[in-house]
């Protein structure tokens, strides 16, 4: 039987480990983006359960580079242009490394001080790059947290909004009343589902039109759909805007949408999930306008600005609603610090209970990248995306199918949706690059997204190289 993993043992085996990451990061742009493998090939390739005595670590690299890393889609990969970025780096796998080291159990500040402010701070520090409004400041009446996903930081807004929403009594006693939340046809799925997980049900979700060239929420249609809620009795709880939709990157009007929820009592959440990073650029700052009237916000650092997943930054106007909301206390938690209320128990701040020190990743990319190195990495992504939009623009075959204001471009071909998928496609079957689709006012629509640190000019330019070549391999019934 193999002994527990000695100090020794494990700086040998953690080097070997290393070395296999670097390895694969050095050779990623040589590989297939994706797998073409059938479902089950790894599954197959595997013994049916585990060996009877302990294997070395030499043996489990030697099967991730043979069974698993073949098999898998590198979203690292500097071809990886599907969905949105999902940015790893060297600090951050650092951090996340020193984190599993450390093994420690942030749900209370007494169960590891340091865990928790250093949380605090590194949110602060966050808030100050984006310049979020002061009222999301530890500082003052609000503060930020780590959640795992912007989806978790949208159920947690609706709780929170729920308890505003009933005056403390949803907490208490539940859905009693027809309370609404309310985004954009553009918004996340995140938000069905929350107010799903809520008991507001998949009825309690007003869905926002929006507008035919901007994509953005309608704010004459929101301010409707509210005062027609009103009028049937129900309680509006609160409102999803969007800072860079999933789909086209579409930017709701904080300005006229908050003015709408400050007017009549709503939570505002602002969800900028992917566009946020955007915003350590001050030119870029514009797509935040109207921020100030938001209840909370996020948006997930482990898509664009270099740290591995999950980190999602969620800040909070009044901490106080949302710990009121989430707070349960059984007897063994009891301490001496929470009683004096002058720390913060991040487990009132979440779901779960339990929470790992997400903090340090993010800490070591924020000091090895610096202000400048962050703003280098959002402003090149942008730069690229603008790069392919304009070889799309002047290609008569092409057309643009939203605007780009950040690294994301939706195209498609003018010969119609049956031609736009086949590119697809065949272009992806390739295994150079990897692209996804949405649809945009219901046309069948291509989306390459810019956000890898190895992305550079050459990989962009091989991907329209290698779009331009397959439509002139289309049937000709596709033309």
């Amino acid at each position: 039987m193999a002994e527990h993993m000695d100090p020794e043992e494990f700086r040998r085996a953690g080097h070997a480990a290393v070395d296999w990451i670097a390895d694969y990061w050095a050779t990623l742009g040589q590989r297939p983006v994706t797998s073409h493998d059938p479902p089950g090939a790894l599954a197959a390739a595997l013994p049916t359960g585990p060996t009877a005595q302990g294997e070395p670590v030499e043996a489990l690299l030697a099967d991730l580079d043979t069974l698993v890393a073949p098999r898998l889609t590198h979203w690292q990969h500097p071809s990886f242009f599907g969905y949105f970025p999902a940015n790893i780096s060297g600090p951050s796998v650092l951090g996340d490394l020193i984190s599993s080291g450390l093994g420690v159990q942030g749900m209370l500040w007494a169960t590891s001080p340091a865990c928790t402010e250093l949380e605090t701070v590194v949110l602060d520090w966050l808030a100050g790059l984006l310049d979020l409004p002061q009222r999301f400041r530890s500082t003052g009446s609000g503060g930020g947290v780590i959640q795992d996903s912007a989806s978790s930081a949208t159920l947690v807004a609706t709780l929170a909004a729920l308890h505003r929403a009933s005056g403390g009594r949803w907490r208490d006693t539940g859905i009693d009343r027809r309370y609404r939340a309310y985004t954009s046809s553009q918004g996340h799925s995140s938000i069905e589902k929350a107010a799903r997980i809520a008991g507001l049900g998949l009825d309690g979700v007003r869905v926002i039109d929006v507008d035919p060239e901007t994509l953005a929420m309608r704010p004459d249609a929101l301010r409707e759909a509210i005062r027609a809620d009103l009028a049937a009795g129900d309680v509006p709880a609160i409102v999803v805007a969007t800072i860079g939709t999933t789909s086209t990157t579409a930017i709701d009007p904080l300005p006229e949408i908050g003015a709408i929820c400050a007017e009549l009592g709503v939570w505002l959440h602002v969800d900028a999930a992917y566009a946020g990073a955007a915003a350590v650029c001050p030119e870029l700052r514009w797509s935040h306008v109207g921020l100030e009237y938001a209840d909370s916000y996020c948006f997930d650092p482990h898509k664009w600005l270099l740290t591995g997943f999950d980190c999602d930054a969620f800040w909070v106007a009044d901490r106080g609603e949302l710990i009121e909301a989430l707070t349960v206390l059984p007897e063994y938690l009891h301490n001496a610090a929470t009683e004096t209320g002058a720390v913060i128990d991040y487990r009132d701040w979440q779901v779960p209970l339990g929470r790992r020190f997400r903090a340090l990743k993010l800490w070591f990319v924020l000091r090895w990248y610096g202000v400048e190195g962050l703003r280098t990495h959002i402003r090149s992504g942008v730069a690229l995306a603008d790069r392919f939009a304009d070889r799309v623009q002047a290609d008569d075959r092409f057309a643009l199918a939203a605007p780009h204001p950040f690294s994301l471009v939706c195209f498609r071909l003018a010969a119609g949706d049956e031609a736009s998928a086949e590119l697809l496609s065949r272009v992806n079957a390739t295994g150079r690059v990897f692209l996804t689709h949405t649809r945009v006012a219901g046309r069948y629509t291509l989306r390459l997204a810019v956000g890898s640190p190895l992305t550079t000019q050459a990989h962009v330019d091989e991907a329209w190289e290698l779009l331009s070549e397959a439509v002139e391999k289309l049937p000709a019934s596709h033309e």
